[in-house]
């Protein structure tokens, strides 16, 4: 993207501005004109669908302006802060919130939700004084997605593996002193309904000093059913059955006899109450209920048998999904959903206000997933600009803002300024041995901007 074409403009939270989060609505293009010949487009949150229908807009339209609004003091999301420091390449989740469990015992101490366990060690500012305690032998994960296998494999790999990556080092010190053992991830459903990917199986079942736990009862039955799967679903079902079932040979064997960490998978468990120590101060335990399948395909669901099971742990990590907020009472919302309602990316009775990224279609899919939405929605827009169905007249554009953030003696950081930060973290980094010390203060920020 041009510099020409397009400006940056964050600012830190404790600005007053009504703005919606980052990552609750990825882009809307409100401020501009048919009538212009340089359309002024805002785009507001830098995640990757903020960037991508940016990009886009910028691509296939030479005239355009584009200006990106930010949140945070720093651009990129969950590119930066998001899934695991080991998994440079695929930082790519975003929503504002996560989803509630909504269960008794959810608000005790050591209950986190896995978005803000990620924060943490990921370096978000808002989550930098979460200070989990793993002092305990067991961690219980709910959700079997590949958020929960990043935080189980960062529970579990050695230290000393993770020192060469951008984790924090407050969450590297936390993890050296680490006490956790076991991690058990559970679903409600079955293995045929994981939604982890294979790539992430595979490296915690090769995950050094570390060992799995697989019932085979659970993959009774299952050989017919994996035979008719699609080829990637067929691929990750058969590495569970051999996991599962077969004897491992002799090297492999012997690297799990001598691991002293184990993870499992959990299958047809719903958390039902988390446990309170004795005390009633912390964590102890969770209550899960049995459950069993009903319904075929997509209509898949679990349903409680009755029965319940105690599993013992003093951390549980909530990861059954993200979610969006509203932002605004101007903007249409679905709280339901956790959706603006639109179609192909246009806002539903909002003229000129458009959504891309996981605010448009729900917490699913990765980078590449996210980049052809807002593609998309970068082609309606434009499409409708060409047509002449945006609102027409002169619109202010970014000097109403830039004059609204004067009024109230906001100084926005611009990119330039990021790049002093981002020169500065990569500077300590390279001091530690690591690609960047990612700064977690955003008062330290300001002043090192001299604000």
């Amino acid at each position: 993207m041009a510099p020409r074409c397009w400006r940056w403009w964050p600012w830190s939270s404790w600005t007053r501005t009504r703005l919606p989060p980052s990552r609750s609505i990825q882009n809307f293009g409100q401020h501009f004109s048919t009538q212009e010949q340089t359309p002024q487009i805002c785009v507001v949150g830098s995640g990757p669908a903020g960037f991508y229908t940016a990009q886009h807009l910028l691509k296939h339209h030479s005239r355009a302006h584009v200006d990106i609004y930010e949140k945070q003091l720093v651009p990129f999301g969950l590119v930066r802060f998001g899934v695991a420091p080991d998994h440079p390449e695929v930082k790519s989740y975003g929503a504002e919130d996560h989803q509630a469990l909504d269960i008794p015992g959810e608000e005790l101490p050591g209950v986190f939700s896995a978005r803000a366990f990620v924060g943490w060690y990921n370096g978000l500012p808002e989550n930098r004084e979460l200070a989990p305690d793993l002092s305990c032998d067991t961690a219980v994960i709910l959700g079997q997605g590949n958020v929960a296998l990043d935080v189980a494999r960062i529970l579990l790999t050695p230290p000393d593996h993770l020192e060469k990556t951008d984790i924090t080092e407050a969450a590297l010190g936390a993890l050296r002193q680490s006490r956790v053992k076991t991690v058990w991830i559970v679903g409600r459903r079955g293995p045929l309904q994981v939604a982890f990917t294979i790539k992430e199986l595979r490296e915690m079942i090769q995950l050094p000093g570390t060992r799995p736990m697989l019932d085979p009862v659970d993959f009774l039955c299952l050989q017919d059913r994996i035979k008719e799967a699609a080829r990637p679903r067929k691929r990750l079902m058969e590495l569970l059955l051999r996991t599962a079932t077969e004897k491992p040979g002799v090297e492999e064997a012997a690297r799990r006899a001598s691991a002293s960490r184990a993870w499992g998978l959990r299958f047809f468990r719903s958390p039902q109450q988390v446990l309170p120590s004795p005390d009633g101060w912390r964590v102890a335990g969770i209550r899960l209920a049995v459950t069993r399948l009903e319904g075929i395909g997509e209509a898949t669901r679990a349903v409680p048998t009755g029965d319940v099971e105690d599993l013992p742990c003093g951390l549980v990590l909530s990861s059954v999904g993200y979610k969006s907020r509203p932002i605004d009472p101007s903007v249409p919302f679905d709280p339901k959903l956790g959706v603006i309602p639109n179609m192909e990316g246009r806002v539903v009775d909002v003229p000129g206000l458009y959504c891309s990224g996981w605010v448009k279609r729900g917490p699913t899919g990765v980078i590449t997933t996210t980049m052809t939405d807002s593609f998309l929605t970068g082609q309606i827009l434009l499409q409708d600009l060409r047509a002449g169905h945006l609102p027409s007249g002169p619109r202010p554009g970014s000097a109403a803002i830039k004059a609204l953030l004067d009024s109230r003696g906001v100084w926005p950081v611009s990119f330039s300024d990021w790049e002093k930060l981002d020169a500065e973290e990569v500077s300590r980094g390279q001091a530690l041995g690591k690609p960047r010390e990612k700064l977690l203060d955003p008062q330290e920020m300001l002043r090192l901007l001299g604000h």
